[in-house]
């Protein structure tokens, strides 16, 4: 037989080992490895493994490959929590493992569902199972405050024609074309094996795929909008999160991001930037409380003659004067002095808050220098230059409908500040970026992220990257960037 894969060899292949090599190939599809085409495959070893199997251990199945799956794209949560938070190695991995079995939790559902409904008609399943998935996907995103890091599309963030039906469906889209893909493959192999081979699944499977490839090279081909460009900067200081919040730091901070932000003036390659951007927390300080800065930031920006969008902790009093902590964007102008802000409405769960914290009260002691945030309630949209902006902080960029918020409300431009020192060296920061590329593609609008360590850079409409930095540098970026003026499907 031509194939070395055939009916007897899988036969003996254990189906525990099938659903490992799934997991497998589904981290290696992620950012930093960035196998993205593995994804297209990953999911046909599992398809092989659950078939005759009891419902238990499709599920058991299921799990074991979702485990793999997200402890290879998530390991990086044990550097956040025994570097930065304070730890102990051990409890950290722990922490990690029992969020990796909640995930995988999720992959387990969507085998064991597989297997109730393929009782019937197995090939039906050809559009059942990416529907299933995008269901299971779409609770994750949502559930216990939500977390859809890792979700399946976000290893597609380099192939741009496959991912351009993102401003149809966002990432649900997407993963929903990439299972039904995997599902075809794998009836074809198994049809092919009993010599039965199903060329209606097939060609099904293969007009959607061709249908979403050539919607996106349509796509990509379209011309930009036809808007005033706006000049933007981001500035990567590159502040030690060990040294962050380290009040006798404070005023290097401050002119180390005042020093980058005036060198960026003076490159050559590019236009001058009438807003510069710092990243999320770059005063290590609440603003409004620190008056002796005020000025300073004025003649900054008189200085420069640009606006400024930096991240600072905000706060709120209550009519019971208790005083609430935020964690906010400010914009600054060189006329008017501070003239909007916007205050994180999805906040970082055991990060900047601990939910359940009357049940959960050990969990404040337990993790050194964690916030006590409350969330804003509103997105709150911008104006620089003639160009309407919206801007998310750190962790809210990966949630697609939150996003969709701004721009449904005006935006044509958005920014993203953050701060993914907590990750290190890890495969995190790459992640985090890649997540980015949909968000443009979503709502056709391009994107300007400043990271205090990395990585920074600008995506346009499209998701294509034009500039990134380094992590752990200081850094300037400089683009003119093209609002986008028209609203996708998705956002409308």
């Amino acid at each position: 037989m031509p194939l070395l894969l055939n009916a007897v060899t899988l036969k003996q292949v254990s189906p525990y080992a099938l659903a490992l090599v799934s997991g497998l190939l589904l981290s290696l599809s992620f950012p930093r490895t960035s196998l993205y085409l593995l994804a297209w495959i990953a999911l046909v070893p599992l398809f092989f493994a659950i078939q005759a199997q009891s419902f238990s251990k499709v599920f058991f199945l299921g799990w074991l490959a979702g485990l793999v799956y997200f402890i290879g794209t998530l390991s990086w949560v044990t550097i956040s929590m025994r570097q930065y938070g304070g730890l102990p190695w051990a409890i950290s991995l722990l922490v990690m493992l029992l969020l990796t079995a909640y995930l995988a939790v999720y992959i387990g559902f969507f085998s064991a569902l597989l297997a109730y409904f393929s009782k019937d008609r197995e090939q039906s399943l050809l559009l059942i199972s990416p529907a299933i998935w995008v269901v299971l996907e779409f609770l994750k995103a949502r559930l216990f405050t939500g977390f859809p890091w890792a979700s399946l599309a976000y290893s597609q963030s380099e192939f741009l024609p496959m991912i351009q039906i993102a401003d149809i469906g966002s990432i649900y889209a997407v993963g929903f074309v990439m299972v039904l893909f995997n599902r075809a493959l794998y009836l074809g192999l198994r049809g092919w094996f009993h010599h039965r081979i199903p060329w209606r699944v097939l060609a099904i499977g293969f007009l959607v795929v061709s249908f979403t490839f050539f919607y996106g090279i349509f796509r990509l081909s379209q011309p930009k909008g036809s808007s005033r460009p706006l000049s933007v900067a981001v500035i990567q200081g590159n502040i030690a999160q060990d040294q962050k919040w380290d009040r006798s730091f404070q005023d290097q901070t401050i002119a180390r991001y005042k020093r980058l932000s005036l060198s960026a003036l003076q490159k050559k390659d590019s236009s001058r930037p009438s807003l510069v951007i710092w990243p999320e927390a770059a005063t290590p300080f609440i603003y409004e409380a620190e008056p002796a800065y005020h000025q300073d930031f004025l003649d900054l920006v008189q200085e420069g003659d640009f606006d400024l969008l930096f991240g600072a902790p905000a706060t709120k009093t209550l009519p019971s004067g208790e005083i609430q902590l935020l964690n906010s964007a400010y914009l600054l102008s060189p006329e008017q002095g501070i003239v909007s802000r916007y205050d994180k409405m999805h906040l970082v769960p055991f990060g900047e808050y601990v939910p359940l914290s009357k049940l959960l009260f050990f969990i404040s002691k337990m993790v050194e220098g964690i916030g006590d945030y409350v969330p804003g309630q509103e997105p709150v949209l911008m104006t620089s230059g003639g160009t309407t902006i919206g801007s998310v902080i750190c962790f809210e960029v990966i949630f697609p409908e939150l996003v969709r918020r701004f721009v449904k409300k005006g935006a044509t431009l958005m920014t993203t500040l953050t701060n993914d020192a907590w990750f290190g060296r890890s495969a995190a920061p790459y992640q985090h970026f890649s997540m980015v590329v949909f968000r443009a593609i979503e709502n056709r609008v391009p994107f300007a992220r400043a990271a205090n360590t990395g990585i920074s850079g600008f995506i346009d409409a499209n998701g294509r990257i034009i500039q990134q930095t380094e992590l752990f540098v200081e850094a300037t970026a400089s683009m003119a960037l093209q609002p986008g003026d028209r609203k996708t499907l998705y956002t409308q």
